[in-house]
């Protein structure tokens, strides 16, 4: 039985003189999935990214960082090591995150509501605790 291309069923594979074998990376790579939906995949991230309530503190627990804060202004020439919990308020979204930096204080700007460590500078309306050994 004859078939339709047994004329050129054994004949050898064309190669071109003009274009360069493409390599079989980048074929592959053609069949490899896409996003359909350009930036779902970041919306969904977003959406069950979680975040935080600011909590707010009691009457009790803000006399007790004024103090903390009194203690800091006064021995602020000794560059005293401290931890600060503060709330990050979030960009995108509702809450944010408590983050705890530590570091040697720099600067208590009252005026500009702001404490400077080595490498942070904090909003003082946002700290929850401070702890040092000065407190102790």
């Amino acid at each position: 039985m004859s078939g339709k291309y047994d004329d050129i069923i054994n004949l050898p594979h064309h190669t071109s003189n003009r274009h360069p074998r493409m390599p079989i990376g980048d074929r592959a790579a053609q069949f490899s999935p896409f996003a359909a939906l350009v930036g779902y995949g970041d919306a969904i991230h977003e959406a069950g990214r979680i975040t935080e309530e600011r909590v707010e503190l009691s009457e009790d627990m803000l006399n007790e960082l004024n103090e903390k804060m009194n203690l800091l202004k006064n021995s602020i020439s000794q560059e005293p090591f401290i931890h600060i919990t503060y709330f990050k308020p979030d960009i995108s979204k509702n809450g944010g995150a408590y983050i705890k930096v530590s570091g040697h204080i720099k600067k208590v700007d009252e005026n500009g509501g702001f404490i400077k460590l080595d490498k942070a500078i904090i909003p003082i309306m946002d700290i929850i605790e401070i702890e040092s050994d000065i407190f102790q």
